[in-house]
């Protein structure tokens, strides 16, 4: 019995030892796991107080929050507004970004949505982030929230705030409105580029029938369609780049209607003149092609400005048009005329000022119209200044002539005794200045210029002068005269010029005004030394073979043979010394020259013809006849009719030389030697 009981407690203690050791054990793992868990309750607890601030950010009392409710409410609808407002405009971003030439109206109807929806945005964000802000010091004046959870609501609305007051149209659409009117410059830009076609012009086709050729005006289905773009980008500040774009297009529409004229000589500088006759021909285009230009091409181009930009007001499609004039070459044209105006003087410059002032004077009222606004101020002031030198520089030069007229008087006159250039120049001036192209265009130009100097001019003014001038002339012929030593070659040079001056003056205005007196006065002096010329040099060779002595061969064959072999040696001699100086003499009027020619084989032939007949067999059989009889009767007459011929390469007294191939227009150079009679 007790050795049971023994048993029995040692049962117990074993069992409670291996408890307590169990225990034991797991105090041991407890306290491993807690000295594990210790940093993780530190972090915990740091945690608490921001999780507790997110999740109970609002930490008062039922009826306080009762009563902030409908403060809170207020404040997030605006913003609950702008955030569905946002999701509009972003759902508008695919159909933005497509090509507006599939469907326009659709296109700019979506642009104005979006204009309309970035509007709202920009009217009521400002007014959202401001109701948000004062419910958001309400709660800290209150102490309604906790404090961090306050700042982070603080940090975020200051940042909407920096954003809005940016003023970046960017921030609120992401680029969205910018794309789309970028996109709308470039259709702006492609409707005009292939609706803008140069006039099919080719360099042959004379400007004539090229004037019933009207530039095309943009179809009006284009029209509305540039109109509407404009529209929307003028909403939105881009006028300045649709005028860019449009400038550009039409500007290079008309440089390349311009290039089919070949209009490289507008390019042509001062320095490289030779003179106004080397690009004569170049003037006479420059007025067809500078009326052609204004009537024409930028005549449509001003009417077109109008059709696109009317509604924009007068100084924005007249700035427009003055900018495309400008680039399409007006400026050129305007200076082209005053290289002219400054290049040197030349017998023809004052035609061709005329000329200028005539193209000038024709398109004026078109000028007016077409240039008169405030923005083509650089055409106005290059054109008056332009009109200004011509005027001066026409009235300069027709004053001048009778003065030029008489210093050349001291010049020698020219050595072939043709008509000397300056005869022959004014001459056709004269006959030019009271022609009927071009007196009234002088007379105007006189007017002008005579009113600036605030003088009154009267037509007489202009006949007198005239008359002056070719009375000028006649005294010139007179003293040339007299300077030859050569009596004979004076003669003939007062026939050259005399009938020059009977035959160019009758029938003129000048002709008219000089009188049927004073031209029969120069047609009988005409007359006179070449009676004259005849008589003192050819009229003296029939002399030479006198038949005294011949009649009956009274001194014997051998004698008679002797005596016109001596008679036609002289003859011969006389002839050929006299043929070979008048072959360097010239009579450049056909009409003069076939009949000197005639008056000298009538005077020399018959006299020549009947000689060899009766006198000539006594020389033909001689071994020697050939020094005598040294010209047949048909070689003489045809010597004698090729006299006085103009020679090749010769241009009265002046020397010709073609003009440089960069400028050569098919006109002939005349430049100017050291004397202009010699």
């Amino acid at each position: 019995m007790a050795a049971s009981v023994n048993d029995n407690k040692i049962d117990v203690l074993t069992s409670a030892r291996a408890s307590l050791k169990l225990s034991i054990e797991k105090s041991k793992a407890l306290g491993l796991a807690l000295e594990k868990a210790g940093p993780r309750l530190e972090e915990i607890n740091q945690r608490l107080p921001i999780l507790e601030a997110a999740v109970r950010p609002i930490r008062a009392h039922k009826d306080a929050l009762a009563a902030v409710g409908g403060h809170i409410n207020r404040a997030v609808s605006p913003a609950a507004a702008v955030l569905k407002v946002f999701d509009a405009v972003h759902g508008l971003e695919k159909s933005l970004l497509s090509d507006p030439k599939n469907d326009l109206p659709g296109y700019l109807s979506l642009l104005k949505r979006l204009e309309e929806a970035l509007r709202f945005l920009g009217d009521n964000c400002g007014l959202a982030i401001q109701w948000l802000e004062d419910i958001v010091e309400y709660l800290e004046d209150n102490t309604m929230a906790d404090d961090r959870y306050l700042s982070n609501l603080k940090n975020s609305l200051k940042s909407l705030r920096e954003l809005q007051n940016d003023g970046e149209r960017g921030h609120l659409d992401g680029g969205l409105l910018d794309a789309a009117l970028d996109k709308l410059e470039n259709e702006f830009l492609r409707l005009l580029t292939e609706h803008s076609v140069p006039l099919p012009m080719s360099s042959s086709s004379s400007l004539a029938e090229q004037a019933c050729i009207a530039p095309s005006p943009l179809p009006v289905t284009v029209m509305q369609k540039l109109q509407m773009i404009l529209g929307r980008l003028i909403a939105n500040n881009r006028l300045e780049k649709c005028i860019l774009i449009y400038v550009e297009v039409r500007s290079s529409n008309v440089r390349a209607s311009l290039q089919a004229l070949d209009l490289d000589y507008l390019e042509i500088s001062v320095s490289e003149f030779n003179d106004v006759q080397s690009i004569e021909g170049y003037i006479k285009q420059w007025g067809k092609h500078l009326e052609f230009a204004v009537k024409h091409l930028f005549e449509a181009e001003y009417k077109l400005c109008i059709d696109v930009f009317e509604r924009m007001g007068l100084n924005v499609w007249m700035g427009c048009f003055a900018k495309i004039a400008a680039q399409a070459g007006i400026l050129a044209f305007l200076q082209f005329g005053m290289t002219v105006t400054e290049s040197r003087k030349d017998p023809n410059k004052l035609l061709k000022m005329l000329d200028i002032f005539a193209s000038l004077n024709k398109l004026r009222l078109d000028f007016n119209r077409l240039f008169g606004g405030a923005a083509c101020a650089e055409i106005q002031n290059l054109t008056r200044d332009l009109i200004r030198r011509v005027i001066d520089g026409a009235a300069e030069m027709f004053w001048e002539l009778l003065g030029q007229v008489e210093l050349q008087r001291q010049m020698p006159p020219p050595p072939d005794g043709g008509v000397p250039r300056l005869v022959s120049v004014i001459i056709d001036y004269c006959n030019k200045l009271l022609g009927d192209d071009y007196k009234p265009i002088l007379t105007q130009v006189l007017v002008i210029h005579r009113s600036w100097k605030h003088e009154k001019f009267r037509e007489k003014l202009l006949i007198n002068e005239v008359l002056n001038i070719i009375k000028a002339i006649v005294v010139n012929l007179e003293t040339w005269m007299k300077a030859y030593d050569d009596t004979i070659l004076s003669n003939f040079f007062a026939m050259n010029n005399y009938w020059h001056l009977y035959k160019h003056l009758k029938g003129t205005k000048v002709g008219d005004l000089l009188g049927d007196i004073w031209l029969k006065e120069h047609e009988q002096s005409k007359d006179y030394y070449a009676a004259v010329f005849l008589k003192d040099s050819w009229g003296k060779l029939p002399a030479h073979l006198s038949r005294e002595g011949l009649l009956f061969f009274s001194g014997g064959r051998a004698t008679a043979r002797d005596l016109v072999k001596k008679r036609l040696k002289a003859f011969n001699e006389v002839f050929d010394d006299m043929y070979k100086k008048q072959s360097n003499w010239v009579v450049w009027d056909k009409d003069l020259r076939e009949r000197t020619c005639q008056f000298i084989v009538q005077a020399v032939v018959p006299v020549y013809r009947s000689y060899m007949q009766n006198y000539g067999p006594l020389v033909e059989q001689d071994a020697s006849s050939s020094k005598y009889a040294k010209y047949t009767v048909q070689a003489l007459e045809q010597m004698l009719m090729s006299l006085f011929q103009p020679k090749p390469g010769r241009y009265g007294s002046f020397k010709g030389k073609p003009p440089s191939g960069k400028f050569n227009n098919g006109v002939t150079d005349l430049r100017r030697t050291a004397s202009a009679v010699g």
